[in-house]
């Protein structure tokens, strides 16, 4: 049984992170581009390491699969934060089809701070 759920959760991980990769190659701007990726890998990835901890059965591995899951999570959200951060500082363009642009107006290129 836990070769079943162990590859359910590798192929979810492996298909997520090819998700991931469509995501890449078919968004039209940046910003689109790093929430595909930082979605799906985050997640596929979790749950490679779900599957692998699942398969070894063993504490020590189990225990380093949920710190990797931990800081992954943690440091991919806000490490795709300041790349936009700085993509928008950098003018950046949005596409062309963006219907709210909510910084617009709101922050200080010269201070760096939201009005």
């Amino acid at each position: 049984m836990k070769e079943i759920v162990g590859g359910v959760l590798l192929l979810s991980g492996s298909l997520l992170i090819l998700v991931s990769a469509i995501g890449i190659l078919k968004m039209p701007d940046l910003y689109m581009r790093m929430s595909a990726t930082t979605k799906a890998s985050t997640l596929g990835v979790g749950f490679i390491m779900l599957g692998t901890a699942l398969y070894w059965e063993s504490i020590s591995i189990t225990a380093r699969v949920l710190v990797i899951i931990a800081f992954l999570m943690t440091t991919a959200p806000i490490a795709a934060h300041l790349i936009a951060r700085a993509a928008y500082l950098d003018d950046v363009p949005l596409w062309p089809n963006t219907q709210i642009d909510e910084l617009k107006g709101k922050y200080d290129k010269e201070t760096h701070e939201l009005s």
